[in-house]
């Protein structure tokens, strides 16, 4: 080997070593980046978990203090209530409404029934500029459909064809207006019919089948009597019914009047003949007795009526002054049906009428009034303690033809 080929030799492994040196230094360097980026790395993690601890334990802290916030507004709140509740039992009911208001919630109490029976009414009639014996049957089919009854709807129509016959041919507008007329010649006037007070304490006794609102209309009626001045006394003969006589309290409670009660399960006969005792020995003027709902065809509880009629009388001669019959309007044809088996099994002084607001049906209370010549004193149109409502024929029936013509 020559000199030259030495000095190459040479020269080659010093480039080699220093080579081998660069990329351990490199890599060194590169080691070295990557622990400071690990370090790096990891303190972010402590600093980035620091923070989501902190932010946690803020949320914690902030959710706490809110929760403390939101407890003390509902303490508080609920500690109102039951100061302003007992500090006055009377800011419960609603405002008194004035005949306006009430003319006003008797037309909307009927609107459903209004809308239904003259749509009915305007689609038979419709296109025609008069009415002949042609389209009596329709007009009967929509009186019966209307829920006024088969006896009444035939007496209606037995008179419009005695009128087609005499004046040949009527138009829409002379049917409303005849309709009108007859309706208001068929149904009972109840102004001679009212609730009597000549005998003190005077005694209502309650009657109807389940789910028909006799609880109700009993909290109701109490709550008209008080407002008239008269001391009021209840009696919870619903023996039967799981919280019956429970609901009968609240509504007590609610109008501010006395009641008698018993356990559940207590002879209701019972439950009037301590009730009547004590409306005598007090002086109270009206004494309303609630009695369980009983099915017109379950002939046991139907004689219990007359066992109870008769432990009244034993206390107050001639009571119950008025038994008051209690009818869902909204089961239509079915309500009518009630009312017949319960004037077989027992008398019935007066009627009243529930849901007519949720009804299409109202047209019943023309049938009720017409076939039992009853009078229906009262009428619900909704569920305000004020939406009981004295029943009047002429303004019933002004409600319920008020721009019959535009419908």
């Amino acid at each position: 080997m020559g000199i030259f080929d030495k000095f190459k030799k040479i020269f080659n492994e010093k480039e080699d070593d220093e080579k081998k040196e660069k990329e351990k230094s490199l890599s060194l360097e590169k080691n070295i980046s990557t622990e400071k980026d690990k370090k790096q790395s990891e303190s972010d993690k402590r600093i980035n978990l620091n923070k989501s601890v902190n932010t946690d334990k803020e949320a914690v802290e902030i959710n706490t203090k809110i929760n403390s916030d939101l407890k003390t507004d509902i303490v508080e709140s609920s500690e109102n209530k039951h100061i302003n509740s007992n500090a006055n039992k009377d800011s419960l009911l609603e405002n008194e409404p004035n005949l306006l208001d009430k003319k006003i919630k008797l037309d909307s109490g009927i609107k459903k029934t209004k809308d239904s029976f003259f749509s009915k009414l305007a689609r038979q009639v419709a296109g025609k500029k008069v009415i002949d014996e042609l389209i009596l049957d329709d007009i009967e089919e929509v009186l019966i459909s209307s829920d006024i009854g088969v006896e009444t709807s035939l007496k209606i129509i037995e008179k419009l064809e005695d009128r087609v016959k005499k004046d040949k041919y009527i138009n829409t507008s002379e049917l409303n207006n005849f309709l009108k007329d007859e309706i208001s010649l068929l149904m009972l006037d109840n102004n001679d019919n009212k609730i009597s007070l000549k005998s003190t304490p005077h005694v209502i006794m309650v009657v109807g089948v389940n789910g028909v609102g006799k609880t109700t209309t009993i909290g109701k009626l109490a709550h008209l009597f008080k407002k008239e001045g008269k001391k009021v006394l209840l009696g919870a003969a619903d023996t039967f019914r799981a919280a019956a006589v429970d609901q009968l309290v609240i509504w007590s409670d609610r109008v501010g009047v006395d009641i008698v009660k018993q356990s559940m399960g207590s002879d209701p006969a019972a439950v009037c003949f301590d009730t009547l005792q004590s409306a005598k020995a007090n002086n109270y003027d009206i004494v309303i007795i609630d009695t369980a709902g009983r099915l017109h065809n379950k002939i046991n509880l139907m004689n219990e009526l007359t066992k109870i009629k008769n432990v009244m009388s034993k206390v107050i001669p001639d009571a119950p002054h008025n038994v008051m019959l209690v009818l869902d309007a909204s089961t239509g044809q079915n309500a009518i049906e009630q009312a017949s088996q319960f004037t077989k099994a027992t008398q019935v002084d007066s009627i009243t009428l529930t849901k007519l607001d949720g009804t299409a049906k109202g047209g019943v209370v023309i049938g009720i009034s017409d076939q039992f010549k009853i009078p229906v004193n009262y009428i619900g149109i909704g569920e305000g303690i004020y939406d009981l409502q004295e029943f009047n024929k002429l303004e019933f029936i002004d409600s319920l033809f008020k721009d019959a013509n535009k419908i």
